[in-house]
């Protein structure tokens, strides 16, 4: 076999010194798919209540779709799990979910009484945040995920927003019939000027659903605010001076990206930081 001879596809390849990243990317992305992790939690399932790692399908969808990568669902197995499947990443996804992160963790008073709680998903994605923005693989935190990666780097958290002064109601009932009203957008938020956020909406306003009731209450000192609902609640962060891309979102993007231009393209965004990942990584490789 020739040296521009590649055995996986039978054809013939760039090699050598002067490979740039660009040929990197475009021959990796017609090769290969960034694997994204998706952050799972613990839920009961079936009549026995049989706890079970489980991720939404907007999730993956949204990784098979504007992201281009492969999903690979992240079990809630504790801190031990982050040293091996982190280096087998080349993205990451933080997903939203109906229990909240455990004030102990952000030295925050009990939760009221029958506030869902999932420890086993916080002794796994507090380390894997801090563990990812240090390696700079890709990271995007939605909802929940937006709330952990304020947590994890040393922010704190509203408990119930709509019970503070001046602040109104972020979340939508679980049992509301309309589907579609869960999803819709609820309110505005205003954008960081030359944030990555206003650069996608093409301007500095974007409409948004809302489905939380836990919100940021002391900001990380590592973290950047780029957008904002009307009563103030911070709803979009970038983690400062990453080395990779970090962004969180405390919306849903997962929900409406087939319909709506920036959902898709916040996805869009982090599926090209997770190929250039990729393509970095494998370029690495080669010059061992």
């Amino acid at each position: 076999m020739s040296a521009g001879q590649s055995c996986a596809t039978g054809g013939t390849v760039a090699r050598g010194p002067h490979l740039d990243a660009a040929t990197m990317v475009r021959d990796l992305d017609a090769t290969m798919k960034p694997l994204i992790g998706i952050s799972c939690c613990v839920k009961p399932f079936g009549v026995f209540a049989t706890p079970n790692h489980a991720a939404s399908d907007t999730y993956v969808r949204a990784v098979l779709g504007p992201v281009g990568g492969i999903p690979v669902l992240l079990p809630a197995a504790g801190e031990a799990l982050v040293p091996s499947i982190l280096p087998r990443l080349d993205g990451l996804i933080l997903t939203g979910s109906r229990s909240n992160v455990c004030p102990d963790h952000y030295q925050g008073p009990a939760h009221a009484e029958g506030t869902p709680e999932d420890p086993a998903r916080d002794s796994t994605t507090l380390p894997l945040i801090r563990a990812a923005i240090a390696a700079g693989v890709p990271m995007l935190a939605i909802c929940r995920g937006f709330q952990e990666l304020n947590v994890a780097l040393g922010g704190s958290l509203d408990q119930r927003i709509q019970d503070l002064p001046g602040r109104f109601d972020h979340s939508t009932p679980a049992d509301q019939p309309l589907a579609g009203l869960r999803v819709a957008k609820a309110h505005a938020v205003r954008l960081a000027p030359g944030s990555a956020f206003a650069k996608l909406a093409g301007g500095e306003a974007l409409g948004v659903n809302s489905l939380h009731n836990q919100g940021i209450d002391r900001l990380a000192p590592r973290l950047v605010a780029e957008a904002w609902a009307p009563d103030g609640t911070i709803e979009a962060v970038r983690v400062r001076d990453a080395p990779g891309f970090a962004l969180g979102v405390q919306w849903h993007p997962e929900y409406d990206w087939q319909q709506d231009a920036v959902s898709r393209g916040l996805f869009e965004s982090f599926g090209r930081a997770a190929r250039d990942w990729v393509a970095r990584r494998h370029m690495a490789q080669a010059a061992e």
